[in-house]
């Protein structure tokens, strides 16, 4: 099988994360890792590969930086990793950029299947894997908790809002992979002295004959802050009765939501 698996920097979202006056988030000091759950896209990856055969590839669209995070997936048991470097080209991009250079880079390879997180625990939109089936014209199925391969055809179980839809499908496939769907290993030292000896192909946007024109973003940012900080909680006390009048009171004048 031949396994792609489509992989994002993201913040660290359990370390302090600042805004700087200009509205950017401070990158110096901040600590990047994996997205999540496109970790969950690798380890799912690893072990398909291991039960059926074939090659796993990670592939990720920034900049030189996220060699760290690529070589981090090649030590977990990846095979290769590409590295799509548009940081000269592309000034802001967006999910739209960077779905149009996977499916460029992917359009002429021998694709079985591919994997991608639900969505990036920075952004959370939730739009790039899905765009790059649609440009790709493959299937997809989302925030998938199970998989199963036999030959060409896919056994899915998938997260909807609390409950569970079970899928059969045909490869070539996308899927986005959800929480629950595996427990991704940690890199052994073996794995990270190997990771260091696998290919990892940087290309840029020459190599896959597009320009800026054609990748330039359909989004603008406005603004990006923190949310607010949260009041102190209130204790409502006296008889039944008289505390729900005093909540509606309270929900009706303070947090108008009533």
């Amino acid at each position: 099988m031949n396994i792609y698996v489509l992989l994002k920097r993201t913040f660290d979202t359990e370390e302090k994360i600042t805004v700087s006056s200009s509205g950017a988030i401070n990158e110096e000091g901040a600590e990047f890792i994996i997205n999540p759950y496109d970790e969950y896209g690798v380890e799912e990856a690893i072990q398909l590969r291991d039960t059926h055969g074939g090659e796993v590839t990670v592939v990720t669209v920034g900049n030189e930086d996220a060699e760290k995070q690529l070589r981090t997936a090649l030590a977990m048991g990846a095979d290769k990793a590409v590295l799509i470097n548009i940081e000269d080209d592309v000034e802001n991009g967006d999910e739209f950029t960077t779905s149009k250079v996977l499916a460029e880079y992917l359009k002429d390879k021998e694709v079985d299947l591919i994997f991608s997180g639900n969505v990036a625990v920075d952004g959370g939109s939730g739009q790039v894997g899905t765009r790059v089936a649609d440009l790709l014209d493959i299937p997809y199925v989302t925030t998938i908790t199970e998989i199963q391969v036999d030959e060409d055809t896919v056994h899915i179980v998938r997260d909807v809002e609390g409950d569970s839809e079970t899928i059969e499908t045909k490869l070539p496939l996308l899927v986005t992979a959800q929480q629950g769907l595996n427990e991704p290993r940690y890199p052994s030292l073996p794995g990270i002295m190997k990771a260091k000896k696998k290919p990892l192909e940087e290309l840029v946007l020459d190599d896959l004959d597009l320009d800026e024109d054609d990748v330039e973003a359909k989004t603008e940012t406005i603004e990006v802050n923190l949310p607010p900080n949260k009041g102190a909680g209130r204790v409502l006390e006296g008889e039944l009765n008289a505390q729900v009048n005093e909540l509606v009171k309270l929900l009706h004048s303070e947090a108008k939501v009533i």
